[in-house]
């Protein structure tokens, strides 16, 4: 009894600003009136958009929404953690390299994960060409009808890495062009469309993690002009997802990547003269599949709602920003 009255005398300012933040941003602040001995506010269903939150009638108290209020936070920090609920991903590019890496690490998490790669290689991954127009459509269809009906979070990894001379022909120059941005990132941006649309029509949240590239921000080399033009738009897209649609629990979060140990970029050393490479790398070696991978784990399940619209690095100190 004591407990209720110490939080019946707290001024109606204070718990107005209270209701106003809430996990997912600002909030309609009910109106107060006036008991004789305190401020009470009502608060209406009408008045709150906080998930989770249940009213036992027509109105209540502003003493039981703010008793209710810390376990919202905790609710939606961990909205996506397996012992929560199912969670299904949905993980392109998941044959090999980082893909392969953080589809394991998710399942390892009790996450239902959904793989793709061009040609299905197992019962677990879907075949689709991201180079084709309709492929990103199809991909997110099955993947649909594979989980159920519900996706909870998208890992764009899907990604080709190949050298676009510039004394290439016209035409070859931008058939490379064209097809590396289909796939690094129109086929991204349309699956990102596809699953916040479905997380707005099911008025719930989800979490897209985006494997980007340290070219987004320091370019590449001459002859891919086309991957870091691919990887810097991946980016400009995540923020504007982030900014935008917050409010709604769908979360963005980006990976960036600098050389990683994988065969895509094997190649590319090798070309490139390897050890001439590493130099430019302070930490002395490239990033493993894993490493990178546990940053996505952590974007898909652990990172705080408040980190949305983040950028991380992973690239030895190669460049640093």
């Amino acid at each position: 009894m004591r407990r209720n009255r110490t939080i019946a005398r707290v001024g109606h300012a204070a718990v107005n600003l209270f209701l106003a933040i809430g996990p997912n941003g600002p909030l309609r602040i009910p109106h107060t009136q006036n008991t004789g001995r305190c401020k009470r506010t009502k608060v209406h269903s009408s008045h709150l958009v906080l998930p989770g939150l249940r009213l036992d009638g027509p109105q209540q108290s502003y003493q039981k929404a703010a008793l209710v209020q810390p376990k919202l936070v905790e609710d939606d920090a961990l909205r996506l953690k397996p012992r929560m609920t199912k969670i299904t991903a949905l993980v392109t590019g998941s044959s090999r390299g980082i893909g392969a890496a953080t589809a394991a690490a998710l399942r390892a998490r009790g996450v239902t994960v959904i793989g793709h790669a061009s040609r299905a290689h197992d019962a677990d991954t879907i075949a689709a060409d991201l180079a084709e127009p309709t492929a990103a459509a199809r991909l997110w269809e099955q993947s649909l009808e594979r989980s159920g009906g519900r996706i909870d979070i998208l890992v764009n990894n899907a990604g080709k890495f190949s050298p676009n001379p510039l004394d290439a022909s016209d035409f070859a120059w931008l058939d490379q062009w064209e097809d590396t941005l289909r796939i690094n990132l129109t086929a991204a941006a349309e699956l990102s469309r596809f699953a916040v649309r479905h997380w707005l029509a099911d008025a719930r949240g989800g979490r897209v993690v985006h494997i980007a590239s340290r070219a987004a921000h320091r370019g590449d080399s001459p002859d891919h002009w086309h991957y870091a033009a691919a990887k810097g738009g991946m980016v400009a897209m995540h923020k504007t997802i982030a900014r935008h649609y917050a409010a709604h629990g769908v979360l963005s979060y980006a990976v960036c990547p600098g050389f990683t140990d994988t065969a895509m970029a094997g190649d590319y050393l090798s070309s490139r003269g390897g050890a001439g490479l590493l130099a430019d790398i302070p930490l002395g070696r490239v990033a493993t599949p894993e490493e990178i991978a546990t940053m996505a784990v952590f974007c898909a399940l652990d990172a705080p709602p408040s980190m949305t619209g983040a950028v991380l690095d992973a690239n030895g100190a190669s460049y640093v920003r």
